[in-house]
């Protein structure tokens, strides 16, 4: 593993333990050259994702890239990471075990908005409105109907 910070190819592991989830490894590692300590993770990958993007351009996941647009919904709210980690890893493996290479753009972004609307009704919209790309405010407010709706169907927020 590369150091971070002096670029050495050559770092010593000094502690290994599972996360919190337990879906990946933690390593403490040092740098034998500059003395540098970082962590890395190791996670299981159970196969090679490829993303068709809505222009039609293909590119390989990134669980990186879905965390961030995660994190970036949920940003200022008050739900525990904990949470969020098990949130992404959901949909992690839902996108492995469909058994498909390839998976659209849009079919990760309907998981994502259906596990954000269980965990945290903002950041559901929030993520929505630019997953949908919405361009007036009247948008919103249709997507709240929709939200409102599902609640009443589901005896929630009802006195």
């Amino acid at each position: 593993m590369r150091c971070p910070y002096c670029g050495s190819l050559d770092s010593q592991v000094k502690d290994s333990r599972p996360s919190e989830d337990h879906a990946a490894i933690r390593r403490r590692r040092v740098c034998p050259d500059c003395g540098g300590r970082f962590t890395t993770f190791e996670r299981i990958q159970l196969r090679e994702i490829n993303v068709l993007k809505r222009s039609g351009r293909r590119a390989p996941f990134d669980r990186d890239k879905l965390a961030r647009s995660i994190e970036v919904a949920l940003r200022k709210r008050p739900v525990d990471p904990e949470r969020v980690e098990r949130l992404i890893n959901g949909v992690v493996r839902q996108l492995e075990s469909q058994g498909e290479g390839e998976i659209s753009s849009e079919d990760i972004g309907n998981l994502v908005m259906e596990a954000l609307k269980t965990l945290d009704e903002i950041a559901y919209v929030r993520f929505a409105s630019v997953y949908k790309n919405f361009r007036e405010a009247k948008e919103f407010g249709e997507l709240l109907d929709e939200l409102s709706a599902d609640q009443r169907e589901n005896g929630e927020g009802t006195s």
